[in-house]
């Protein structure tokens, strides 16, 4: 089936209430394990046919904020989503002291119990009304983002559409974006602190009536946390001070000594890769589409499949326009049994990069989309990105046909913003623990800590006000995951550093790479991110060897690179 041809409609939300309630009741005295287990099911399907309502109309809205229709059942859903959650808190309870417990964990595995376990401690009915303004709040954001117009060269651009001008290879075109980018986050700052403001408190509010000092520990739990707390973050975030920034500052000085830069440079300079300009992608979006499908063809024979589902159910919206929602994502359509891609290209090498990271995930949501329960299709959040990060470098084997002449610098640009990127992602988590450990902060205040962190996390930005915003210490409230999904961030580091063990292992041996990929993703979310990793052989992020050795390779490599003829 075609993605235009899903049948959207709102549910009965009194009906779906009585059936849950019906359900929990029966669990409460089910008289064997196989009348526990038929619930248990039943449960399950009501679950994907929920979700696949609520996520087909988050998509096309994402894909038009300013549809009407979309917007309205947006807005149900954020009501409806957190009222629905007191009756399944009561499923839960009941499956948690269900004398048939250690029957259904025989089966199912135990990682639903531990998320169930986790879910519990982050819903009380009394925070409803404050869940409910949460999700307001977030798509407010959203909105925001997707409808900016921003002044350049005579037309009005989207944050997504200028981004393209921002990695210009032209110094003047280059800073000229970066400036009005800028210039309309600055023009917008009462409205973005304002927004995360109120979510900060509400937040805070929300932890607290839940028992929690503030909202870290409950954050942690809404992103299912089930193997590692704040204490192992916090030892990640050190590692990275200490073993990776100064391989990434390397990494900027050679750039700043390519590009004829006084280091450190500004934000505009450092966004240029190369004096020639950054790798483009050649082709059309549609030749991209091509690509991306002889390399999946290429891959596997299961690869090959998972793409021709992708394109026969029109299954990916890939190109920037007005009125949708910025950046890129993955979701699935449990009733449908297929995943879907959203992304926003601007031709940009982040076209390609946004291509098949996000491929990474709906390839694991295929391959793993008859488990059983719903819950066990995805794995937590750090290690569904091991998935998409490490599957862009799977992509190289095909840098030629994607970049054409620009390959080796594709190749060059992709490990080097791989390494750099840690010490940014860490940072924005480190940002998030300040803010909800201090929610007494004010906005200035908040600016001021990441400002102070930049110094720390990224000493190779110059922070001189000549771009408005990004050198105020304000460039975090474009990253909109630190509004709509709190403590996500560092899911991308400690992922990427996996996928920097699969990139080491790629240059010695592909074949063997990809067998230890898909031993990886073939567990589906049936085991917890670290022992996912010890049942692929993998070493974890937060051993302090692996950060150091994987980062040391690859800072070996980009040092080694010849870029011989690259300008």
């Amino acid at each position: 089936m075609k993605f235009s041809e899903m049948k959207y409609e709102r549910p009965d939300v009194e009906a779906l209430k009585k059936e849950i309630t019906a359900l929990t009741e029966a669990l409460k005295k089910a008289a064997s394990f196989e009348e526990a287990r038929d619930l248990f099911i039943k449960k399950d399907k009501i679950d994907r046919h929920v979700k696949t309502l609520s996520t087909l109309i988050y998509i096309r809205h994402s894909i038009d904020t300013r549809d009407e229709f979309n917007d309205k059942e947006v807005n149900f859903w954020n009501a409806t989503g957190p009222e629905l959650m007191e009756y399944d808190e009561q499923w839960t309870r009941a499956l948690l002291a269900s004398e048939y417990r250690k029957e259904l964990e025989a089966e199912f595995g135990e990682v639903p119990f531990k998320n169930a376990e986790l879910e519990l401690k982050t819903f009380k009915p009394e925070i409803v009304p404050l869940l409910q303004k949460e999700n307001d709040l977030t798509t407010k954001y959203d909105k925001l983002i997707a409808n900016s117009k921003i002044p350049f060269r005579g037309e009005d651009l989207t944050v997504t559409k200028i981004g393209k001008y921002k990695t210009d290879a032209d110094d003047e075109i280059r800073l000229e974006a970066w400036k009005a980018d800028g210039q309309w986050y600055k023009d917008n700052q009462e409205k973005l602190d304002s927004i995360y403001d109120e979510l900060v408190h509400l937040r805070d509010e929300m932890g607290r009536k839940l028992g929690f000092d503030n909202f870290v520990e409950m954050g942690y739990a809404r992103m299912t946390r089930n193997c590692y707390d704040k204490n192992d973050v916090e030892k990640f975030r050190n590692a990275v001070v200490k073993y990776l920034v100064p391989i990434a500052d390397a990494i900027y000085r050679r750039q700043a000594e390519r590009l004829g830069k006084t280091y450190p440079m500004s934000f505009a300079d450092n966004a240029l890769d190369f004096r020639s300009g950054n790798p483009r992608p050649q082709g059309t979006p549609d030749e991209i589409i091509q690509a991306a499908k002889r390399f999946y063809d290429g891959l596997s024979p299961e690869t090959s499949e998972f793409f021709k589902t992708m394109l026969d159910g029109e299954l990916m919206d890939l190109l920037a326009k007005e009125g949708k929602q910025g950046g890129g994502y993955c979701d699935s359509l449990e009733d449908y049994e297929v995943p879907f891609i959203f992304a926003n290209f601007n031709g940009t090498s982040g076209d390609v990069e946004t291509m098949t990271h996000e491929a990474g995930h709906a390839f694991a949501s295929w391959y793993n989309r008859k488990r059983v329960p719903m819950g066990t299709i995805w794995p937590s959040l750090e290690a569904c990105e091991v998935h998409s990060m490490s599957m862009e470098f799977f992509g190289w084997k095909s840098a030629d046909d994607f970049f054409g002449p620009d390959a080796r610098k594709f190749r060059y640009s992709h490990l080097a913003s791989s390494v750099t990127f840690i010490p940014y992602g860490t940072m924005v988590d480190h940002f998030q623990h300040i803010v909800y450990e201090h929610p007494e902060l004010t906005p200035a205040e908040r600016h001021a800590e990441w400002k102070r962190l930049l110094g720390i996390y990224m000493p190779w930005m110059k922070l001189d006000g000549e771009i408005p915003f990004y050198s105020e210490g304000m460039g975090w409230q474009r990253q909109s995951h630190i509004y709509d999904v709190p403590f996500y961030y560092i899911d991308y580091c400690l992922a990427q550093t996996v996928a920097l063990e699969f990139w080491a292992m790629i240059q010695d041996d592909y074949d063997n790479a990809w067998k230890h990929y898909m031993a990886y993703t073939e567990q589906g979310g049936s085991r917890v991110f670290t022992e996912l990793l010890k049942h692929a052989e993998m070493g974890s992020p937060f051993e302090e060897e692996t950060l150091r050795g994987v980062c040391e390779k690859a800072g070996k490599w980009l040092e080694d690179y010849d870029l011989t003829g690259i300008e």
